[in-house]
């Protein structure tokens, strides 16, 4: 799926009504910090938007053995890959899909060489998507489950890696109190990943400022991931971010 409400950001000489909460503004209380959601509601933010999409998409795989289109594009899967190669993340690392959609990611994991991979959705569709596309590529040993992240209450916990493509952007989306839902996953983070397990998150709605302050509190910035980006007025930006953290308690 691409992301329908992408925006373009520019970089720490943008104005701060641009970047209302880059590095410059660690001082601002709770209440202004959750006013970062100035991308609005979405559909996107819905779990009835995605249980049809991917029920769409598992028909169209069902028929044709199309998997439909993969989130951030396949770059966005190998700009992780090399990091996890780069950081000799062993082959045996517990590792988290979170939102895995169609599975695509577990797909890549897989045949990278990792061993012990868990994808999670709250949508049935894309838990039955994904099972079919590893099955049809001959991956019995990755678990797939449906969970609601933001409210798995201890299901989850003990692994090294934890992997967001979207996921974070879709429930900064949600109608339904997107300030809590922020601090929720902000948590369920925190609770599944090991002392210094690491967390890659990739964005298309938020800028490395911005996610650099939603996780500060119980993470340890590691790298930005070169992602591509883009001139306008004089100045560089990033269409996406991509960030590595390590949980430290």
């Amino acid at each position: 799926m691409s992301c329908g409400k992408c925006r373009r950001r520019l970089d720490s000489m943008e104005v701060a009504a641009e970047t209302p909460h880059g590095c410059e503004n660690t001082s601002d209380t709770e209440e202004e910090r959750d006013s970062d959601n100035d991308v609005g509601p979405s559909k996107l933010g819905t779990k009835e938007y995605w249980e049809d999409a991917y029920q769409k998409e598992l028909e169209t795989f069902k028929e044709i053995g199309d998997v439909g289109e993969i989130w951030f594009g396949e770059e966005s899967m190998s700009r992780v890959l090399r990091w996890m190669d780069k950081a000799k993340i062993p082959e045996n690392a517990a590792i988290l899909d979170i939102g895995t959609g169609n599975g695509a990611f577990l797909v890549e994991l897989a045949q990278h060489g990792y061993t012990n991979l868990t994808g999670i959705d709250y949508s049935p569709a894309s838990v039955q998507l994904a099972r079919n596309v590893l099955q049809a590529e001959d991956l019995t040993d990755v678990t797939v489950k449906e969970v609601d992240f933001l409210n798995c209450e201890g299901e989850l916990k003990g692994f090294d890696v934890c992997i967001d493509k979207g996921t974070f952007d879709a429930i900064s989306l949600t109608p339904d109190n997107a300030k809590e839902g922020k601090k929720l996953y902000v948590q369920a983070v925190k609770d599944v990943l090991k002392d210094k397990g690491f967390f890659a998150i990739t964005s298309c709605n938020w800028t490395k400022e911005q996610l650099l302050d939603r996780f500060s509190e119980g993470f340890e910035f590691v790298q930005e991931l070169p992602t591509p980006n883009f001139q306008f007025g004089g100045k560089t930006g990033n269409t996406v971010t991509a960030l590595i953290f390590k949980r430290v308690h």
